[in-house]
């Protein structure tokens, strides 16, 4: 890597890093560094993730980003992303979460692995995904971004950490065999109990597929840098619905036929 490249990468990182402190979205990545790649875009997320866990969080799991055709279409690649889950970012099932620090955020609905076994590496498949899971189970991401009015592209969002802000997993857990993950429906709720209206629906179809084939790419996208996923990582598969926006005092529900129901208040 040459001493420009590298400076880059560091700028870039820096840039990220600063916005969340202060707050203050930046212009595109692109915008100042149009040299920028995929690869300096991993590895710009991985010098602020080392800097979150020097600041005191702990990586506690991995999510897939893009992990539809379409979005995949949208962002001109041909294959997901991913980004880091921090102990800093867990919220439990009913818990209020402070929107304060955060600039344009969106929910949506997953399906969270939760591994009792590790994965093997580049030979992944999904078959060994649902051997090694110990449950699946309703959750709710937050994603936000640092970049302005959400101008992202491919390079902007995986050095952003996948746009990962904030996540909700149920207390329901259910063995990943015990249904066809493939077809799961999923149903976004808004509003109190007794005045809930569906925001939005989707199906786990919308995530490669099925969702297990999401947790596989990873597993051997993360062979690819040297790191396995293991027991106890938290794994949110990919959006199953659309994004929806978010304000203080929004309160949703998500609920997936057959696995369970995860709810969140924002404040």
């Amino acid at each position: 890597m040459s001493l420009a490249e590298a400076s880059g990468r560091a700028a870039a990182a820096t840039s990220l890093w600063r916005a969340e402190r202060l707050c203050r979205p930046i212009e595109p990545l692109h915008n100042a560094s149009p040299d920028l790649n995929i690869d300096d875009a991993y590895a710009i997320q991985r010098r602020n993730i080392a800097r979150r866990v020097d600041a005191g969080s702990a990586i506690c799991g991995y999510k897939v980003g893009l992990a539809s055709p379409v979005m995949q279409q949208m962002m001109g690649v041909y294959e997901p992303c991913y980004g880091h889950l921090l102990t800093d970012m867990m919220a439990d099932d009913g818990d209020t979460v402070k929107l304060c620090g955060r600039y344009q955020p969106r929910i949506e609905v997953e399906v969270a692995f939760v591994l009792g076994d590790k994965l093997p590496g580049i030979r992944c498949t999904e078959r060994d995904v649902l051997r090694a899971t110990d449950y699946v189970t309703a959750a709710i991401e937050v994603i936000d971004t640092r970049i302005q009015d959400w101008r992202i592209g491919i390079v902007d969002a995986i050095a952003d950490n996948a746009c990962a802000a904030r996540f909700v997993l149920g207390w329901q857990g259910c063995p990943p065999w015990a249904l066809d993950l493939a077809d799961v429906d999923a149903v976004l709720y808004s509003g109190h109990p007794g005045r809930e209206v569906i925001v939005t629906r989707g199906n786990t179809g919308m995530v490669q597929g099925n969702p297990a084939s999401a947790v596989a790419w990873l597993a051997r996208a993360l062979a690819r840098s040297g790191v396995r996923l293991e027991a106890g990582d938290t794994i949110l598969s990919g959006a199953c619905t659309q994004a929806f926006d978010v304000g203080v005092g929004d309160r949703f529900r998500a609920g997936l036929a057959g696995i369970g129901a995860v709810s969140v208040e924002f404040w």
